[in-house]
């Protein structure tokens, strides 16, 4: 499943509204620049020109995306977080069967304890938790995990994951003791940990809730 994902989808209709009503919203298209993988590009709505995720002004509205996206030529909308709103994003890579739809154990368990509005990556394969609250100081990405607050933005494709909130929910605390996991001392403890618990896989999909 790739970018084109989008257009099996009512692209924002299933976005929480709060964010769509924010103006923080970019294009964006894959570029090869040499690299192993080609670059997501952003681009703005309104001009057509470079978008920079630390510069408003670059950004438009969510109508005016969806309008610029449905006339071709970009391979997606992201939105940006800023430190302006009170919104984080939870990025979780290389978890997800884009056939199936299920999780991997340690998304899976991730995805339920901060239990708010996710969504499918554009590749199918990872999974993007947005969330209402502080992101702690310290490290940004690890591994399969990173945390954005400002500064950085979300692929957005509409492809709810079943059984995940509708909305974002205010989820501080349980941010926080996510982060200290990943980034902190009581990693290595948390991966033992993972590693005791039963293999089964979660079953968040776009059909509903699945258990395997």
């Amino acid at each position: 499943m790739s970018a084109s994902i989008t257009s099996d989808y009512d692209l924002l209709g299933n976005f929480p509204e709060k964010l769509r009503a924010l103006l923080q919203w970019v294009m964006w298209r894959y570029e090869d620049h040499g690299k192993p993988k080609p670059d997501k590009v952003l681009y703005n709505p309104r001009t057509g020109q470079r978008a920079k995720s630390n510069d408003p002004q670059t950004w438009g509205s969510s109508i005016e995306v969806v309008t610029v996206f449905h006339r071709g030529g970009f391979d997606g909308v992201g939105f940006v977080f800023s430190a302006a709103d009170p919104y984080t994003g939870i990025d979780l890579d290389s978890c997800r069967d884009p056939e199936t739809g299920l999780l991997e154990p340690w998304a899976g368990e991730i995805v339920e304890r901060l239990d708010s509005y996710t969504e499918a990556s554009p590749s199918g394969r990872g999974v993007h938790i947005l969330i209402k609250g502080t992101l702690p100081a310290g490290g940004r990405k690890k591994g399969k995990v990173a945390m954005y607050d400002t500064g950085r933005f979300f692929t957005v494709t509409g492809e709810h994951l079943g059984g995940t909130p509708t909305k974002i929910e205010e989820r501080t605390a349980e941010l926080a003791a996510l982060h200290a996991e990943v980034f902190g001392k009581r990693q290595e403890n948390s991966q033992k940990h993972a590693h005791t618990e039963n293999g089964a896989a979660n079953g968040y999909t776009t059909r509903g809730l699945m258990k395997s």
